[in-house]
């Protein structure tokens, strides 16, 4: 049995693991954020990204020696 496709701003979801919550089948990845040297384009990039519909980010301490989630960090806050 399939599983009805839901969309947020049309972008395809479907449910995390066992969680049942509910989380955009396109995720914005860290890692990269603190590669580039310019904060304010990986914040854009993630508030953009919500904006359109996003709920799915991933990141990890070890990204860029902290970089990456202090950029995430300031996009949410």
């Amino acid at each position: 049995m399939s599983e009805k496709i839901e969309r947020i701003n049309s972008i395809p979801t479907r449910i995390l693991g066992r969680t049942g919550v509910r989380v955009t089948v396109l995720c914005v990845g860290g890692y990269h954020m603190g590669k580039t040297g310019d904060t304010q384009l990986g914040i854009r990039i993630i508030r953009t990204a919500i904006d359109e519909g996003v709920n799915f980010l991933d990141n990890a301490w070890c990204y860029n020696d902290g970089e990456s989630e202090r950029i995430m960090g300031l996009a949410l806050s």
